[in-house]
């Protein structure tokens, strides 16, 4: 479902809770009649939250040595973070459905893109399940194993760029959705060389590690489930994606690759998941991984039941060896990460 739907589905509900006085009178009565209001729109623009320092810059050019007050991150009670200035970036995208019923102003002169609601859908689709939110999630598990605090510094790894570039351009572009509007694999080109690695966004793993479990159906299901379809495609050929499922399990043992432990982001089944690897050590003794079964069958987190499609054995596999010592999971990573990257 595209923001479009959320945005009406909300807007709805709130109408049907009762709310009261001149926004009920004028926009939520129209939210249910669709020759009235319609509801539908694809932005894509990252705006990271005020890192202290993205704040620093900003005094530094405004050439006072005194603190710009009011400019700090704000973080609620759910862990949601509240930037009081936007970070732009250079890369950005609005597809909105052309569907105007009290006429439209000439926003496509702008770049705004009007299209039909399928292709919104497409767009979103492309976005989410390939080109950018897979990679972020990676990026997010393995930078917390790796003590990194930033996104963009994480991609001056090769072997985390590598990683990414293999699940967006080898594993996941085969599968994408094509909304034909936009290109796919360009897309990913400007994730992967510009938006990522932009230090003017300093947004971090432990922030997009947040739901992790909510976002694993999505981000990486979809491809398998595909995958699964295709008459010419083979599961057992996607190597990556399975270490990125073994990396989150890893992840769910709360400590990085240095020994250290470390406290994993919200997430509404955080508690059930640990359970399941409560038991495992950072040790090269043999591991009863048997204890996994369970969770690795669960479609509603994986987006398929892992078992039943036979990658519930590679993630173990993968598991066991980055479970299996200090410094294992970057040594897995040196292992299952090609040096290059062709496409």
């Amino acid at each position: 479902m595209h923001g479009g739907c959320k945005w009406k589905s909300t807007f709805i509900n709130i109408k049907a809770g009762g709310v009261k006085g001149l926004i009920n009178a004028c926009l939520f009565i129209s939210g249910s009649h669709p020759e009235e209001c319609t509801f539908s729109g694809f932005c894509e623009i990252c705006e990271g939250f005020a890192a202290e320092t993205a704040v620093g810059q900003i005094d530094h050019m405004t050439g006072t040595e005194d603190h710009i007050g009011g400019l700090d991150a704000v973080v609620t009670s759910k862990n949601t973070y509240i930037a009081p200035f936007v970070n732009a970036e250079e890369c950005e995208y609005l597809v909105i459905e052309d569907a105007f019923p009290n006429g439209k102003p000439a926003l496509d002169k702008g770049g705004i893109i009007f299209t039909d609601r399928a292709t919104v859908d497409k767009v979103e689709k492309m976005k989410v399940c390939t080109c950018l939110n897979p990679l972020h999630t990676a990026l997010a598990i393995y930078g917390c194993l790796l003590g990194y605090t930033l996104i963009s510094e994480e991609m001056k790894n090769p072997l985390l760029k590598n990683m990414v570039e293999v699940i967006g351009y080898k594993e996941g572009l085969p599968v994408v959705v094509n909304p034909g509007i936009l290109d796919p694999k360009k897309f990913i080109d400007e994730v992967v060389n510009v938006r990522i690695p932009n230090p003017f966004l300093p947004d971090s793993p432990q922030r997009i590690a947040t739901d992790t479990s909510q976002k694993l159906s999505i981000r990486f299901g979809e491809t398998i489930k595909a995958y699964e379809a295709s008459p010419d495609l083979h599961t057992e050929d996607l190597k990556l994606i399975p270490l990125v499922y073994a990396g989150w399990l890893r992840y769910l043992m709360g400590i990085d690759d240095e020994g250290r432990e470390f406290t994993p982001s919200s997430d509404p089944l955080l508690e059930e998941a640990r359970q399941y690897v409560a038991d495992y050590e950072l040790s090269f003794s043999p591991k009863d991984l048997s204890k996994l079964d369970a969770l690795l069958a669960n479609e509603k987190i994986f987006g398929v039941n892992l078992h039943a499609i036979g990658m519930d054995t590679l993630v173990k596999q993968y598991f066991a060896e980055l479970s299996s010592g200090v410094g294992a999971v970057a040594t897995a990573l040196k292992k299952y990460v090609p040096e290059k990257v062709t496409f």
